[in-house]
């Protein structure tokens, strides 16, 4: 199950780096299913596992790649380079939401899924139809 998680991230990264115009390289696929696969906490380490695969590889290239990984929210530094898309089950933290305040509400997905489903309803878009994905990003937006 973890494996298919993973190739389905992949996919969908894979997807979002094609529709941003990137080139889809050995190199990027190489670096993705480091972190994918790893838990790495830095563009150094990232790098130095890159470098066992391939020598050729540049820190440069890492860095890029990290940078467009989070250009695309895909990752997210504060997650340490953790993929950040579409994998939480239900009793994973699943959504953290940043108040004006500085204060921090961590959401399952079964409470994320909640509050989705409950909005969409409120406003009206919901009609006898169930949600499949949601694919959310910040933004600095007051409402």
């Amino acid at each position: 199950m973890a494996r298919m998680v993973t190739n389905m991230q992949k996919d969908i990264i894979v997807q979002r780096l094609r529709d941003r115009g990137c080139r889809i390289t050995k190199q990027r696929l190489m670096l993705l299913d480091i972190i994918l696969e790893e838990d790495c906490s830095s563009c150094k380490e990232i790098f130095y596992k890159a470098s066992k695969v391939d020598k050729t590889i540049g820190s440069a290239t890492v860095y890029r790649m990290i940078n467009t990984l989070e250009d695309i929210g895909a990752i997210s530094r504060k997650n340490m380079y953790r993929i950040a898309c579409g994998t939480a089950t239900c009793d994973e933290m699943a959504c953290t939401i940043s108040f004006d305040d500085s204060s921090i509400l961590e959401l399952t997905g079964a409470e994320w899924n909640k509050v989705i489903r409950e909005g969409l309803n409120a406003l009206g878009y919901l009609d006898d139809r169930k949600v499949v994905s949601v694919d959310a990003r910040s933004c600095d937006c007051a409402s």
